[in-house]
């Protein structure tokens, strides 16, 4: 059998040796004396304490099981462990910002964002840009021979003024530009619609999966441009930062990230400008383009109200990515439907 102890006092010399040994009374777990063993501080009752129960005179037996003196020899070994788990977890924490920082574009503090460009300063550029070689290489009209060409001559839409030829000129160049890396202009058209889009007013890397968020089919976006060249992203720039068409552009963005009508927005978008440039190429938009004295605005409203009339017939008819061809195909985009257009309203430009 094990036998209760009492617990006793003692005080050292000046040589640490014990002069006398006092047994402490204890009445109801209370004592005139208050020391501190091992770290135990005598409780607010006179007994000693754990943190959980006092401990008055116990059995050594009670003090085991209690757990007093395994933690009191264990405490080492488990400061140890603790601190080996918190290194573990912080070496873990510097593994994940490394990774954060490989996947989001590197910010310092003195970096600034690029500024937005409009539509007017992106065009007042290739206006005073020497586009030569890639005027040589347009096809501003459909070339027609024999009774074709007697037909549209008779009966066809009038000829387009001849002080609109060169902006009409301008605008089969643009769409045979490619994208050119080392142009700011270039870059800060895709920054702007990139952020117009997202809401992000941090630019993005050149190339990277973030750019199918927006709706382009892979990590670069110029190899969607194919046969509308730059003219395809001067059309998205205008719908996301004309006042006028933003609304429309962030409605039809929204839709484009539903769970099941989902499209891929600027693929959708550079479909619209080659649907555009295929009207303006079989003269059906002469008679309008003569009549407001312009081309550019003309086709820009051309290009907004055929993707208006995609974003009603995609929502109202609950279409999905698989219809998409024959959404494109409709009778709505024969240029011979568009040979008289109303006047600047994009809402009207769509045709029952």
């Amino acid at each position: 059998m094990e036998e209760d102890i009492s617990v006793t006092s003692h005080t050292e010399g000046l040589n640490g040796l014990s002069h006398e040994h006092i047994p402490l009374e204890i009445t109801n777990g209370c004592s005139n004396h208050k020391p501190v063993m091992n770290g135990v501080v005598k409780g607010c009752n006179g007994g000693l304490t754990n943190g959980n129960a006092p401990l008055g005179s116990l059995p050594i037996s009670a003090l085991k099981q209690n757990g007093l003196l395994q933690a009191l020899t264990e405490g080492g070994n488990q400061s140890s462990l603790t601190e080996e788990r918190e290194n573990v977890e912080l070496e873990k924490a510097r593994q994940e910002w490394d990774a954060l920082e490989n996947i989001l574009p590197a910010i310092t503090e003195d970096s600034t964002p690029t500024p937005l460009i409009s539509f007017n300063e992106a065009l007042q550029y290739f206006q005073t840009t020497d586009l030569g070689d890639l005027l040589k290489n347009i096809q501003p009209t459909i070339r027609r021979t024999g009774l074709a060409a007697i037909t549209h001559f008779l009966f066809g839409p009038p000829r387009l003024h001849k002080d609109l030829l060169e902006e009409r000129d301008l605008v089969f160049a643009i769409a045979q530009c490619p994208v050119d890396n080392s142009q700011p202009v270039h870059m800060r058209v895709l920054q702007t619609i990139y952020k117009r889009l997202i809401g992000s007013r941090l630019d993005c890397p050149r190339f990277g999966p973030h750019w199918e968020n927006i709706g382009f089919q892979g990590t670069d976006p110029a190899t969607d441009l194919r046969g509308t060249g730059f003219l395809g992203l001067m059309h998205t720039l205008y719908f996301v930062m004309d006042p006028e068409t933003l609304p429309l552009a962030k409605d039809i963005f929204r839709l484009s990230q539903h769970p099941t009508q989902n499209f891929p927005f600027s693929v959708m978008s550079i479909n619209m400008t080659r649907i555009a440039l295929q009207v303006l190429r079989e003269e059906a938009l002469t008679k309008e383009c003569n009549r407001r004295q312009q081309v550019v605005g003309v086709l820009n409203e051309f290009y907004v109200a055929t993707y208006l009339y995609v974003y009603q017939l995609w929502k109202s008819q609950q279409k999905t990515i698989a219809d998409s061809g024959f959404v494109l195909r409709v009778p709505c985009f024969n240029p011979q439907r568009w040979s008289c257009l109303p006047k600047r309203t994009p809402s009207r430009y769509c045709a029952d």
